[in-house]
This record gives structure tokens, C-alpha cells and sequence, in this order.
């Protein structure tokens, strides 16, 4: 059974353009792919058109066919003969765009054999990470830190490239530069990257002798780092271009210095706020009187009213933190811890005992809550 004629095939002139023939060939295979067609025989008649496209679509394939017909290019879409697609990259491209109407979405395309498209060759350096040990102080303030970082710095005996010196990176032969090549199973054209130069397109002849072709070394960098004032436990400060340098000359990654805050001797922290405990006497906390509190500054007094129970808080205003995201200032949140009295002299524990029995005297009504807890145990027994 003879070939159908490939211009009719795709329904071209034979004086038609590439430009002509390459939209007849991509109307007619969204029309017959298997995929989505529901004609009977499309296969067939899919096959039909990408074998007519492959050859009129190469200028060789198709002055070969002109002159001689179906004879001039036996084997030609077997991937025998003229090689198989003459244009690898064209017909990639018309299978992505195919692909794309049919699914959904576009493919990622490379660029053509001999290439419009430039491939950048250098990758970009990995972004690190380094905790960073800060006091309270420090976090509160702001201070400067110097810290040493192992990373990859970029080759100055090749400048990055990877290549020796006097030579430079060459276009790879397999891929023609473009870092992809196709594969083909059946009528499908499968896209992969190229396994000689790992689809950066360049391959290095004469290596450099100091990184071994990578373009970078391994290092040790010290960097002096600005810890802004505010900064709390777990905040990151972002360092551009300090991350590992990119492999043949890429941008380098980011760093990222997370603050880690040391436990406080007296204070916590709250967002902006400081919290403490301040224990007091329990002569202090029956009669009243003042104490000195501490604050990141200076120091305060804080005035004690009588009959102070433990657990009672005092807010010192405008003595926390300015944070660090914007300008209010926190507060000093003082927590009293009542202080019951240890190792009593003998005259000590006399006076308590004579106290504790004018308390009893009195009542019930010098321990308010005692008073109150008694009454609902027994309301509690009761039931």
C-alpha cells in the first residue's frame, strides 16, 4: 500500500512555508492524538502526520523528498537515514505545546540546537544557617558578633569558571549547549538532562587545579554580624550573598544567623515585656516598706503596700523591651514571692510564737483566705 502524499498529508502546498506547515501540524495533532481524539483511527492518522511533519520540517528531508519522494527519505522517520528528527528542539517544542492544550499546562522548554536561548551556566550557592548564643543584654541592646563560618568561597585562581587558567568552559558537543536532550519512545519525544555537563550546556576541558573544576573551595569565613537591639530567641537575621558561593560562577546563597537567647539570672521575657520574682520579708509584706528592684538599666524602688500576699504583681511601665519590629517599649512585670523566714534563733521563734498567738486571739480575721479554705473543706466533708 503506497504513502499518502505528505504535503496532502498536512493539507499544505507544496510551496508552502515552515511557518505554514508547522501551524497544519500542530492543528491536525491536537485533532488525531490518541490522547484526546475520539475518531476512529486517529492513531493511525496521528502517526501520518508527525511522520509528513518530521521530514517537510527539515529543509534536507524535504529537498531529498521533493526530488525523489517517499524513496528519498526511507527510514527517516524511524530515526534511521537522515537521523532521525532534524530539528530536535522544533519538535520538542510542538509536543510541549501539545501536551500543554491537552493536560493543562505548559512544558519546559529548552532552548533550540545551535541556540537562541542562552543557558546560564553557574548555579546559585545554598543558603546556611548558624544559631548564634546571646545574653539578655545583648539582645536588648544590640551588639556586634564575630562569627566563623565553614563554607565554599569562589576559586580566585580561575574566578569561578572552573576552568584553568587560559582556557575556558566549551559548548557541550551531546547537547549543543542547550543542557537537554531528547529521547524518543514511539511517537512520544521525551525531554532529559543531558548526563555529560549535567544540563549547564558548558563542559571543562583543562580543569583548575585549585577547585578541581567546581569553581569554589571550602573555607573558613569570619564575618562580623550587627545584632539589631530588640531581637528576640528564635529571630533571624538575613545576610544576602553570605551563603555558599555558587558552583562555575554562580550567585552566592543567603545566611541566615538565628538569635538563641541565654536563661536570665532574674529576668524572662515576653514579647516585649520582662517578667521577675521579687521576694519580700514576711515583716515587709504584713506592714508594707519598700525594695529595690533591678532593671536592665538601672535600678528602682518599688513600694510594698501592707498586707502584700505572695503572687501579687506590680507593672513597672517603659521598663521592658523596644522591640525590634517597631518603637513601644514593654513593661518590668514584678511577681512578689513572700519569704517565709529560716533558721530562727531561739529568741527569734519565741517572738513568733507569742505573735501567732495574738493572731489567734484575734480571730479569723487576720488570714483572710486560711478562713476562707477551712470553710469550704468542711462544706466539702459535709456532702
Amino acid at each position: 500500500m503506497s504513502k499518502a502524499d505528505f504535503y496532502e498529508t498536512l493539507g499544505v502546498a507544496r510551496n508552502a512555508s515552515q511557518d505554514e506547515i508547522k501551524k497544519s501540524y500542530r492543528r491536525l495533532a491536537r485533532k488525531y492524538h490518541p490522547d484526546v481524539s475520539k475518531e476512529a483511527g486517529a492513531e493511525e492518522k496521528f502517526k501520518e502526520v508527525k511522520e509528513a511533519y518530521e521530514v517537510l520540517s527539515d529543509s534536507r528531508k524535504r529537498s531529498s523528498y521533493d526530488q525523489f519522494g517517499h524513496a528519498g527519505v526511507s527510514g527517516a522517520a524511524g530515526g534511521s537515514g537522515f537521523g532521525g528528527f532534524g530539528d530536535a528542539g522544533d519538535v520538542g517544542d510542538i509536543f510541549g505545546d501539545i501536551f500543554g492544550d491537552i493536560f493543562g499546562g505548559g512544558a519546559r522548554r529548552g532552548g533550540a540546537r545551535g541556540g537562541s536561548q542562552t543557558r546560564q551556566r553557574g548555579r546559585r550557592g545554598a543558603d546556611l544557617g548558624y544559631e548564634i548564643q546571646l545574653s539578655l543584654e545583648e539582645a536588648v541592646h544590640g551588639c556586634s558578633k564575630t562569627i566563623s563560618i565553614p563554607t565554599w568561597v569562589g576559586c580566585e585562581s580561575c574566578k569561578g569558571s572552573g576552568a584553568k587558567k587560559g582556557s575556558k568552559p566549551v559548548t557541550c558537543s551531546t547537547c549543543q549547549g542547550v543542557g537537554q536532550v531528547q529521547m524518543r519512545h514511539g511517537f512520544i519525544a521525551i525531554q532529559q538532562t543531558c548526563p555529560d555537563c549535567r544540563g549547564e550546556g558548558k563542559v571543562i576541558k583543562d580543569k583548575c587545579a585549585s577547585c578541581f573544576g567546581q569553581g569554589r573551595i571550602k573555607k573558613t569565613k569570619t564575618l562580623s554580624v550587627k545584632i539589631p537591639a530588640g531581637i528576640d530567641d528564635g529571630d533571624r537575621i538575613r545576610l544576602t550573598g553570605e551563603g555558599e558561593s555558587g558552583m562555575h560562577g554562580g550567585g552566592a546563597g543567603d545566611l541566615f544567623v538565628q538569635a538563641n537567647i541565654k536563661k536570665h539570672a532574674i529576668f524572662s521575657r515576653k514579647g516585649s515585656d520582662l517578667h521577675c520574682e521579687v521576694p519580700i520579708s514576711f515583716g515587709v509584706a504584713a506592714l508594707g516598706g519598700e525594695v529595690e528592684v533591678p532593671t536592665l538599666n538601672d535600678k528602682v524602688v518599688l513600694k510594698i503596700p501592707a498586707e502584700t500576699q505572695t503572687g501579687k504583681k506590680f507593672r513597672l511601665s517603659g521598663k521592658g523591651v523596644a522591640s525590634v519590629r517597631g518603637r513601644s517599649i514593654g513593661d518590668l512585670i514584678c511577681r512578689i514571692v513572700v519569704e517565709t523566714p529560716v533558721k530562727l534563733s531561739e529568741e527569734q521563734m519565741a517572738s513568733l510564737s507569742h505573735f501567732e498567738e495574738l493572731v489567734k486571739k484575734g480571730g479569723n480575721k487576720h488570714n483572710p483566705k486560711s478562713r476562707g479554705w477551712f470553710e469550704s473543706v468542711k462544706e466539702f466533708f459535709q456532702k
